[in-house]
C-alpha cells in the first residue's frame, strides 16, 4: 500500500468510527497497516477563549504515527506544534500543559544535535482562510509505552503563535501557546 492509501484508509476508519461508534476498522479484508490505535488517540482543540477550533487524531501505521489535524480560526502562517507533558488545557495561556514531552531528557528540536524531545512535531501552516488541514507522518515512538501508548497518562497537543526554529531549547522560539487539546484514547 502507498502512504496515500494508508492515510485514506485511516481517515475512512475515523469517519466510520465517528458515525458508527461500535464499528471496527481492521475488518472487511482490508489491510490493518493503518488503524486507530486502541480506540484512537484524539484531541478536541480549543483556543485561548476556550472555544472549540477543531480536532486532531493520531493513527498508527507501519511507517510511523500519522497525525490528522483539522483546525479553524488559526492566524494565517506557520506555527510550532508540540506534545506537552501534562494533559491539561486551561486557557488562556495553557501553561497547565507543562513543558514539552521529554522522557529522554534531550534538547529541543529536530535540528539540534542533542535533540529532539519526544513531543517535538513538525511546524504546521494555517492557510489565508485561517484553516489548518494537514496530515503528517511522524517518526519515532510517539505512541509507544509511557508516551501516548496504552497506560500512558493524557498529554496535551499545543499550537504556538510562531514557527518553531527546530533548534532553540526549550521550545524553538515558537512563542505563546494559542491552542490546546488533551490527547486521550
Amino acid at each position: 500500500m502507498t502512504m496515500r492509501s494508508v492515510v485514506l484508509a485511516a481517515v475512512r476508519c475515523l469517519v466510520l468510527a465517528a458515525v458508527v461508534p461500535a464499528a471496527g476498522c481492521a475488518g472487511g479484508g482490508r489491510s490493518s497497516e493503518a488503524r486507530v490505535v486502541a480506540a484512537g488517540v484524539r484531541a478536541d482543540v480549543i483556543d485561548t477563549t476556550g472555544a472549540s477550533i477543531g480536532g486532531a487524531s493520531l493513527l498508527d501505521s507501519r511507517s510511523g504515527t500519522v497525525l490528522v489535524l483539522k483546525l479553524k480560526r488559526v492566524p494565517p502562517g506557520t506555527h510550532g506544534l508540540h506534545v506537552h507533558e501534562t494533559g491539561a488545557c486551561d486557557p488562556p495561556a495553557f501553561t497547565s500543559a507543562g513543558p514539552h514531552l521529554n522522557p529522554s531528557n534531550r534538547k529541543h528540536g529536530a535540528r539540534n544535535p542533542d535533540g529532539p524531545h519526544a513531543g517535538d512535531l513538525p511546524n504546521v501552516h494555517a492557510r489565508p482562510d485561517s484553516t489548518v488541514d494537514t496530515t503528517l507522518t511522524l517518526r519515532g515512538e510517539l505512541l509507544g509505552p509511557g508516551v501516548l501508548g496504552a497506560g500512558a497518562p493524557p498529554r496535551a497537543l499545543v499550537l504556538h503563535a510562531n514557527a518553531d526554529d527546530l533548534v532553540t531549547d526549550p521550545s524553538g522560539n515558537s512563542g505563546a501557546r494559542i491552542a490546546c487539546g488533551i490527547l486521550r484514547r
